[in-house]
């Protein structure tokens, strides 16, 4: 069985991934089955320069603040700024401690260097302002989208309101950003009558930015006005998440769960309107599937991933590269049982490659391995269940491995 199964591997290389396609997609999404291992970021930052110089892919967006990232977007591809201080704000959940994204945005600014601005490398988060803990405050983006229509001359009649009314219902950002709202939702100022109003104001803002694209962009630029739609989506999904963790019924966490991924469909789609996309991310928020987790006393929560609400809109146009791997030694994730997927995966010699996943399914017949048990609860297992709708499999065998 071995054998046959070794038959099935090649290498993790860009035109590897690419003949297991039916063309080049607007978004090629690479899921990973946990966070913060330089490991898998290497596969990553590696797949990711092919696809640059071998396919004409310009973009890349990963699973960090979509607003944040704008600041590592302005040094690589613009020079703006430091590395060091790329690194430090330009990335949340402690993404910018990490080697490999070190080495992603230093390679960028290298590769961008004395190119037009149209064939530069643009690095994105899709990702809200958010944390598993928290959500931040909507100033940040309602200010920003009210200071671009500013910044085109646009008639202040049009406006709304003006830039004090924002600052005066937003008030002060920690009632935002408090902690304890994830367990007590009664602390939440999402329903407050400042919030309702901050919606309406955000959607006025919003629509207020599509009918003066064509002044916005003859004014500034066509990224202004990009910037300006993230912003706009930004204070509106911000404003939504807000207004459910208010929520008290026993669907809120579902609700919360949704919006989030539905804030990092609405990002890559825009992202995928300039050029194709490489998409990095947990597994969960790119597969095809509904997603699924346990949190707390919650049961078991189910919600249609980033990635379920891009194939819908794109179809063919997006394709899914999952990642597995064998062991996270240091974190207690040892050889995998050989009845799971990974284990038989794992018992090949190479340490890396790719597998056409939805040979790997019929490889393994009506009655796939039994999924594996993770001893720790930031790696989730693949579900040889997906192989079916997964385009492709990484499998890395250690993350150890140098």
């Amino acid at each position: 069985m071995t054998t046959d199964l070794k038959d099935l591997t090649r290498t993790v290389t860009a035109a590897s991934v690419r003949e297991l396609l039916s063309g080049r997609p607007r978004v090629l999404a690479l899921g990973e089955p946990t966070h913060g291992e330089d490991a898998l970021l290497d596969v990553r930052n590696g797949l990711f320069r092919q696809l640059v110089e071998q396919e004409g892919y310009r973009t890349i967006a990963i699973e960090s603040d979509c607003l944040a990232a704008l600041r590592v977007d302005d040094y690589a591809a613009f020079g703006v700024g430091t590395l060091d201080d790329a690194m430090r704000w330009g990335f949340s959940h402690g993404l910018g401690d990490s080697a490999a994204n070190r080495e992603l945005v230093r390679w960028a600014r290298e590769f961008n260097e004395g190119r037009p601005p149209a064939d530069r490398v643009r690095l994105a988060g899709v990702d809200g302002p958010l944390e598993i803990s928290h959500a931040q405050s909507p100033r940040k983006a309602l200010t920003a989208l009210h200071a671009c229509l500013t910044s085109a001359a646009v008639d202040a009649g049009l406006f709304p309101c003006t830039w004090h009314t924002l600052d005066r219902l937003l008030g002060d950002d920690e009632g935002w950003s408090d902690p304890a709202v994830m367990r007590d939702p009664a602390r939440s100022v999402g329903r407050s009558t400042e919030a309702d109003r901050l919606r309406v104001l955000a959607d006025d803002l919003v629509a207020l930015l599509d009918a003066q694209a064509p002044q916005l962009i003859a004014q500034t630029s066509r990224d202004v006005w990009e910037r300006a739609r993230l912003y706009g989506r930004t204070a509106v999904g911000l404003l939504r998440y807000h207004y459910w963790m208010a929520d008290t019924a026993p669907s809120r966490m579902t609700r919360l769960l949704g919006v989030r991924d539905q804030m990092m469909a609405d990002n890559l789609l825009a992202l995928a309107e300039r050029s194709p996309v490489l998409a990095h991310a947990h597994n969960s928020h790119l597969q095809r599937e509904k997603s699924t987790m346990r949190m707390w006393d919650h049961p078991l929560l189910e919600w249609w991933s980033a990635g379920a609400l891009v194939r819908a809109r794109l179809g063919e146009q997006y394709a899914f590269v999952a990642t597995a791997l064998g062991t996270i030694r240091h974190r207690g994730v040892d050889t995998p049982p050989q009845n799971t997927l990974e284990g038989l995966l794992h018992a090949l010699p190479e340490d890396r490659f790719l597998l056409d996943a939805r040979r790997l399914s019929a490889f393994l017949g009506d009655t796939p391995p039994r999924p594996r048990e993770s001893p720790w609860f930031g790696y989730a297992p693949l579900d040889p269940t997906h192989l079916p709708r997964i385009d492709a499999l990484a499998f890395l065998r250690d993350t150890d491995t140098p």
